[in-house]
């Protein structure tokens, strides 16, 4: 039995190849970020489990990430067509331009998964975040990254509400 779990954990971690990005980061593509706007972009994130649970991204970090050439490939690398990636799969800062993360927004989702950014500047933006959990009798955990796209144009009457869920 162990070595069926040891060859299933390896096969796995074998999918988690990193894909090739091969566009440079350009600070002054993503410099946006730092620009206050007028606009707050909010939302719930959640995770629907395969038995119908839904898991809420309580406690964790959401990400707002600016849209450029580089994080649009390195989304469409990992994520392909799909707006998920399962959790064994949890390895998106890996290998990132070490500058990437100065240019996010980051905030912690409350208990149901709500979470805020107020004061966002107009662009073309992906919000991220994890929501996992362990099921009963299994050691690697289920859920994974999720992410949805928002546009701020700088021009919103209301706030811009978003729901990340990988669909």
């Amino acid at each position: 039995m162990r070595c069926v779990f040891v060859f299933g954990a390896a096969l796995a971690l074998a999918g988690c190849a990193l894909p090739d990005v091969d566009i440079a980061f350009d600070p002054q593509a993503a410099a946006f970020i730092h620009q206050r706007g007028k606009t707050t972009v909010k939302g719930e994130a959640f995770f629907r489990a395969e038995n119908g649970r839904v898991v809420y991204a309580a406690g964790e970090w959401v990400y707002l990430i600016p849209s450029t050439p580089y994080s649009d490939a390195r989304f469409d690398a990992f994520f392909g067509d799909e707006k998920y990636l399962r959790a064994t799969r949890l390895f998106l800062f890996q290998d990132a331009d070490p500058r990437y993360a100065q240019f996010m927004r980051a905030t912690k989702a409350d208990s149901g998964g709500n979470f805020q950014f107020e004061e966002v500047g107009p662009g073309r933006y992906y919000v991220w975040t994890t929501a996992t959990w362990i099921p009963d009798n299994w050691i690697l955990p289920a859920g994974g990254l999720i992410y949805d796209r928002v546009e701020v144009t700088g021009r919103e009457k209301t706030d811009i509400k978003v729901i990340v869920s990988g669909k």
